[in-house]
């Protein structure tokens, strides 16, 4: 897919969308420098309408981390409409205020690389969103947390969820690139030209760190805590013709859950791995958010 033009960078560019109170919504899109990585990253947060109406700036927000897929940038939502549809939720009263925020995340599969040269993880978890909850006024504490994705983002949303679930309330992912293949299958695919093969190379390792590779199975880190599991809230759906088979595994994971007793909510719908496909779900996935915030607040 090709990336959307980016906006100006090292400025605060703003997106103003009419409400029918007639208060504004608005998306920062900023930069972060990390030390971690060595480099710039990108972000857009996506701001409720009483955020800034707030005139006291007392008010606290739960926050949505958004995680975009392979060949996809930060402004995903931006630039494919994802936005006006969030907000057409509120106009609804189908969700309630959080914010959502998008970091970018390039080809990293949201780890640390097998060769550890780029700590995607560890500068999300210990410089990211750090930064992020003290920019702006988010609520603190797991229950006012939560992460989702699509694709190559659904797989990262997962597996720090997973990883970590002393740290998000909840956890969904569209089409998430839960793979079943070994190392060994995906390592002779990308000599051949594969298409998941040539995919997950610079993250995994070239061939395939077959070490790496299980410590960063969603599949592998599902049983590692899972009474640390039974307290989040899951969601993940997949499309029955998806183009790179990521329904074979969201069946396996939904499976390997329903026997560990782990409680989530698994669809497999009709339609492929697309922006259309993902549109039209991330109107009940930003609703189970808004639920999960809810129960907890």
């Amino acid at each position: 897919m090709v990336r959307s033009c980016r906006l100006l960078v090292h400025l605060i560019i703003f997106l103003w969308l009419p409400v029918a109170s007639q208060a504004q919504v608005r998306t920062d899109c900023d930069i972060i420098h990390s030390h971690i990585l060595k480099q710039s990253v990108h972000y857009c947060v996506h701001l409720p309408s009483d955020y800034d109406a707030d005139a006291s700036k007392q008010r606290r927000y739960p926050v949505l981390y958004f995680l975009h897929g392979l060949g996809q940038n930060e402004q995903i939502l931006f630039s494919t409409g994802g936005w006006s549809l969030i907000e057409d939720l509120r106009r609804q009263h189908k969700i309630d205020d959080f914010l959502i925020v998008a970091p970018e995340g390039g080809r990293s599969f949201y780890i640390n690389s097998a060769n550890n040269s780029f700590r995607y993880s560890d500068f999300f978890l210990q410089e990211f969103m750090p930064e992020i909850e003290n920019r702006y006024r988010i609520r603190p504490g797991r229950q006012s947390r939560a992460i989702t994705g699509i694709s190559m983002g659904g797989y990262g949303a997962l597996r720090f969820a997973f990883a970590h679930p002393g740290l998000f309330s909840a956890a969904s992912a569209q089409s998430a690139a839960l793979i079943t293949q070994t190392p060994q299958e995906l390592s002779a695919a990308g000599q051949s030209n594969g298409p998941l093969g040539r995919l997950l190379g610079s993250a995994f390792g070239q061939p395939i760190n077959p070490a790496h590779w299980k410590q960063n199975s969603i599949f592998a880190v599902a049983t590692t805590n899972p009474a640390g599991l039974k307290k989040l809230a899951i969601y993940f759906n997949c499309g029955k013709a998806d183009d790179f088979g990521f329904e074979d595994g969201a069946t396996a994971l939904h499976q390997q859950l329903q026997a560990e007793g782990v409680k989530h909510e698994y669809h497999l719908y009709p339609g492929d791995h697309s922006l259309t496909y993902f549109l039209s779900h991330m109107g009940e996935v930003m609703e189970f958010h808004s639920r999960v915030f809810a129960e907890h607040r």
